[in-house]
């Protein structure tokens, strides 16, 4: 069974985690383009921070960044052993349900525009395609995305 709860970023598991996203992000995205946290910033008091474990093992993170009149899903990254297994989708159920405890109307995201994984998952919970938001512009490789709540 999978179990998803607010985690500290700097849980060893969770870290390593994070640190296979970053890369993989950098492999595939210029430096410009590459717009994840770092696992401090991941502490901020506007972070709630999860992951997503199947006994003593973190399979995926997520993280909803509570902004000024909705929530950013940040830091979403599911291990390659674990991908299909609906990890990714319990995690986006999380964030929606902490965004709507925070009375949010809104989720948006940002995501790689090759990441059509990522993609599918999103829009399988709702999330339609938008433009830019927050401090964004306008990229060659970000495909941007919002829900209504």
């Amino acid at each position: 069974m999978i179990i998803v709860a607010h985690t500290d970023p700097h849980d060893p598991q969770a870290t390593a985690l994070l640190h296979q996203s970053h890369a993989l992000m950098q492999s595939l995205f210029p430096p410009e383009d590459n717009f994840y946290l770092s696992i401090d910033d991941l502490c901020a008091d506007n972070i709630h921070f999860f992951t997503a474990r199947e006994g003593n093992t973190v399979l995926g993170t997520g993280a909803l960044a509570v902004k000024d009149g909705y929530g950013e899903v940040k830091s979403m990254f599911v291990a390659e052993i674990a991908r299909g297994r609906g990890v990714g989708d319990a995690l986006v159920r999380q964030i929606e349900d902490q965004a709507k405890i925070e009375f949010l109307r809104m989720l948006k995201l940002e995501t790689g525009n090759v990441l059509y994984a990522a993609h599918r998952l999103y829009a399988r919970h709702g999330f339609i395609p938008c433009g830019p938001f927050g401090d964004y512009a306008e990229a060659a490789s970000s495909i941007f995305m919002e829900k209504a709540l």
